[in-house]
């Protein structure tokens, strides 16, 4: 029964036996007397009765708004923190969706949906962001494949005037061209199997006379064909031993093409090339100012291994989105140890954020045990404690343990807490359960304990408080 429900009930009892105690006649008999002497020690017994449950009641009603109210500060400040959060990752989230869009109309293109592929690109091109102008050169490509000619040259004639400096214009002129002299002439699908021809061809060549084949590959990549046909041009010459081809290789990552074919070839010298093609990405890096191009260029250090480098980049990097970049690529190396020292030397708490999620990734259990223990900021130590509780191993758990008998932070034994209840680990919850004499964290452990899967531990637990 509710304990307002109790009050009531009681109050009206309690309220009943008074007035019927107070309306006992002066002239009553002794066994009256007797009677009116019962209904007032019901009275008082009932009253009494009243006021240990009013009592029982207000505690406990104080006790959830004491909960309420140590929990709104939280709560309000979690929130604040997650619409920071969400404004900070605003751009991020931006470019992924441009990027995906652009990425599933390319695809498209590959596939000669082009239908397909020019509404993802109009989409792209709406959007207004850094791939706008491939989308259009792109757009005119598909449109000029599927016959549509004029609206192709209205879609080279609005990227000159929209993007008059865009890398895509020399090969749109070359489209215009191209869109020009078939004006008239019914599409030919036999285009695309002399293509793939062309394609074996050049790789032949490519093995038994690269002087010759990479011309042949240059003018491939300059020329109108499609992005899958340059993708597997470039590819020819990435693998190519040729100091010929390495060059041209260099030059196309310097941005001596497209940026699409740009970025391939990064990737390309990041797999296939040697110390040199990766002292070739390092001027590039150091030369450009291109946020994404630079972006592309840690993702091949790690490719190529190359830790100090991303170390380099990561100490020293003035962009903070850079930094976390290759934070991040050290964290997929493994790289343990740099890690740690850049996170001694870090002096910004969202960089360091970030070297705990790579050393996360990393699975670097030890030096996050330390630091789950030792940071001093509490947001990092809540940070450290959390990434534990997905580690999931007994080592944690053990330290998890420590950490909570030893941190007199509210907020980080709630994450020590939630850490173990993601592990599992009901066990070692039960331990610091039977310790913990404050009820509302006591309370906290046994809902938890409640939702997880039941051992002999935890039921043992759960018994011994309906027991009492």
């Amino acid at each position: 029964m509710k304990p307002l429900v109790i009050i009531t009930i009681t109050a009206a009892l309690g309220a009943a036996g008074s007035a019927n105690a107070q309306q006992a006649p002066a002239g009553m008999t002794e066994s009256a007397r007797a009677m009116a002497e019962s209904a007032r020690s019901l009275t008082d017994s009932v009253r009494a009765m009243r006021l240990d449950l009013l009592a029982d009641s207000m505690r406990a009603m104080r006790l959830d708004l004491l909960d309420f109210a140590f929990a709104m500060p939280d709560q309000d400040r979690d929130r604040e923190a997650e619409r920071r959060q969400r404004e900070a990752d605003a751009p991020e989230r931006a470019r992924d969706r441009e990027n995906g869009l652009y990425d599933r109309a390319m695809d498209a293109l590959d596939q000669s949906r082009w239908d397909r592929a020019l509404s993802d690109f109009d989409r792209v091109i709406e959007l207004k962001g850094s791939k706008a102008d491939a989308a259009m050169y792109w757009k005119a490509y598909a449109q000029n494949k599927l016959g549509q000619r004029t609206e192709a040259l209205a879609t080279i004639a609005d990227m000159s005037k929209t993007y008059p400096n865009s890398r895509y214009l020399r090969q749109a002129r070359a489209l215009e061209v191209e869109v020009r002299q078939n004006s008239g002439r019914p599409v030919s699908p036999q285009s695309e199997s002399d293509d793939e021809l062309k394609l074996l061809a050049l790789n032949a060549l490519m093995n038994s006379d690269p002087e010759t084949a990479v011309p042949m590959v240059q003018k491939t990549l300059e020329g109108n064909n499609s992005p899958k046909i340059k993708e597997r041009a470039l590819f020819v010459l990435a693998q190519s031993n040729s100091a010929k081809a390495r060059e041209v290789l260099v030059s196309i990552a310097k941005g001596g093409s497209t940026p699409d074919l740009q970025g391939k070839a990064i990737q390309y010298l990041g797999i296939h090339g040697g110390r040199e093609s990766r002292a070739a990405l390092a001027d590039i890096y150091a030369s450009t100012s291109d946020v994404d191009l630079k972006r592309r260029i840690l993702r091949a250090f790690m490719v190529a291994g190359e830790k100090d480098r991303l170390l380099t980049a990561a100490q020293s990097e003035q962009n903070p989105d850079l930094r976390a970049e290759a934070v991040r690529q050290l964290g997929v190396m493994g790289a343990r140890e740099e890690l740690w020292t850049l996170y001694q030397k870090e002096s910004s708490n969202d960089v360091k954020k970030q070297i705990l999620q790579s050393m996360f990734v990393g699975g670097d259990s030890a030096h996050m045990i330390d630091l789950a223990k030792s940071e001093k900021h509490p947001d990092l130590r809540r940070v450290a404690v959390r990434n534990l509780g997905l580690m999931g191993n007994k080592r944690t758990g053990d330290a998890l343990v420590e950490i909570y008998a030893q941190d007199k932070d509210p907020q980080v034994r709630r994450a020590v807490i939630e850490a173990l209840f993601l592990q599992n680990n009901g066990e070692q919850l039960v331990a610091i359960a039977r310790k913990e004499e404050d009820p509302s964290m006591k309370k906290e452990i046994v809902q938890k304990l409640s939702i997880m899967p039941k051992s002999k531990a935890i039921t043992d637990f759960l018994l011994e408080i309906l027991n009492k």
